[in-house]
């Protein structure tokens, strides 16, 4: 069955989307805000769940239309073909959202659809109520200026939703988000890597697991598993194919530091269940007194081809203006005195790029405009040495 998938992604990540679907070969129709669309079918529903790390959801898109009354909305909703994915069982809640349409009244639209779904389903199964006592059909509507999108969801719970984050701290930063600053920086599995601020563990965990090539929707369970249209034979193979793409052989080198210890504590249990507890070191050490070459990383020295990405704590978390400076500080020199060192640093504090300028005379190489929940940030990247090429770069 030839389907159109829409991966949806905050705002700012949907080129990383968009490589992460054509990487997994499928061909992309569209990319435009917080949505990437694709051509898939069946097996496609599974494996960008297994594998996308950086979406928020995969959906089903079943139709877009312009409408401006609920006359309108009921029959171009009704004129779809709810039947080619719900069963007579299906359970079919529906969900979305309203911005700058005539119809702005959410629990209006959704009564709607929900009708028009209804007598659509009753009229081909010949029944004169839709039971619903089967497996869930989440619809979701997107209207915005007046254009509908018509969407079913095939993840359930976001795809954030790993499964390993069994102990928590204040602020801590999704998955999706964490996996999409390891895959913009410079990080490769032979380099060095640091999170000097790394919280519960996020950053270092999504680090190794995209170094293991382990799939990170591997142990958890999608709403799709219970879809009458994709059938159990390929959901397994899928899913054995995740399981021996995984590489459990290569030496890894990160490290997660944070001045905090029971922040530290919530990331070894973290890392435990994710299954990379043996590839990434963590310790208690106040960033401001660290320095590459003093014992952490093991074995890692200044002249390193290190890569540091992290979160900073920044005012909105913290608040306190002076312990920022003091971080801002050190960051400027740790990249005075270790040149071949990449810093990837996100944060929502616009002073951090002058403040860094005059410790170090630079600016940052890149920036890019992201979303850490509700926060705007910015994702500064400045830009070590390049590491000498090596005979497999050049086969």
């Amino acid at each position: 069955m030839k389907l159109e998938l829409v991966a949806t992604a905050t705002f700012g990540l949907e080129a990383v989307v968009r490589r992460e679907v054509e990487a997994l070969g499928y061909k992309v129709i569209k990319t435009e805000d917080g949505r990437v669309t694709y051509m898939g079918d069946e097996r496609a529903i599974v494996r960008s769940n297994l594998w996308l790390r950086t979406a928020d959801r995969v959906y089903v898109r079943m139709g877009e239309f312009r409408a401006t009354e609920f006359e309108e909305l009921f029959q171009q909703t009704k004129a779809l073909e709810w039947e080619s994915m719900i069963p007579l069982e299906g359970v079919f809640p529906v969900v979305g959202g309203s911005v700058k349409s005539v119809l702005h009244s959410v629990p209006a639209c959704q009564k709607i659809i929900k009708k028009a779904v209804s007598v659509r389903l009753s009229e081909f199964y010949c029944r004169d109520m839709m039971p619903e006592t089967g497996a869930e059909y989440r619809i979701r509507f997107i209207a915005h200026k007046d254009q509908f999108l018509l969407l079913l969801d095939t993840s359930g719970a976001g795809l954030h939703k790993r499964g390993y984050r069994v102990r928590d701290v204040a602020a801590p930063m999704k998955e999706t988000l964490a996996a999409a600053l390891v895959q913009l920086s410079f990080y490769r599995k032979d380099r060095v890597l640091v999170d000097p601020c790394c919280g519960s563990g996020t950053i270092p965990i999504e680090a190794a697991l995209i170094a293991r090539n382990i799939a990170p929707g591997i142990n958890r369970t999608f709403a799709f598993e219970d879809w009458d249209i994709i059938p159990e034979r390929i959901r397994k193979e899928e899913k054995k194919a995740a399981f021996e793409a995984a590489d459990l052989d290569s030496q890894l080198s990160i490290t997660g530091m944070d001045i905090d210890r029971n922040a530290v504590r919530a990331a070894v249990s973290n890392s435990d269940e994710a299954g990379v507890i043996d590839d990434i070191d963590f310790a208690c050490v106040d960033l401001t007194k660290w320095m590459p070459g003093e014992g952490i990383p093991k074995g890692a020295t200044r002249d390193e081809y290190g890569v540091v990405i992290s979160n900073l704590p920044y005012g909105i978390r913290i608040g306190d203006r002076k312990a920022n400076q003091k971080i801002y500080e050190h960051f400027g020199r740790l990249m005075n005195e270790c040149p071949n060192w990449s810093f990837f640093l996100i944060t929502s504090d616009k002073e951090f790029e002058k403040e860094i300028e005059k410790i170090t005379g630079r600016r940052a190489d890149r920036r890019r405009k992201l979303y850490n929940g509700t926060i705007e940030t910015q994702f500064y990247q400045y830009h070590g040495a390049r590491p000498p090429r090596t005979e497999a770069d050049r086969s």
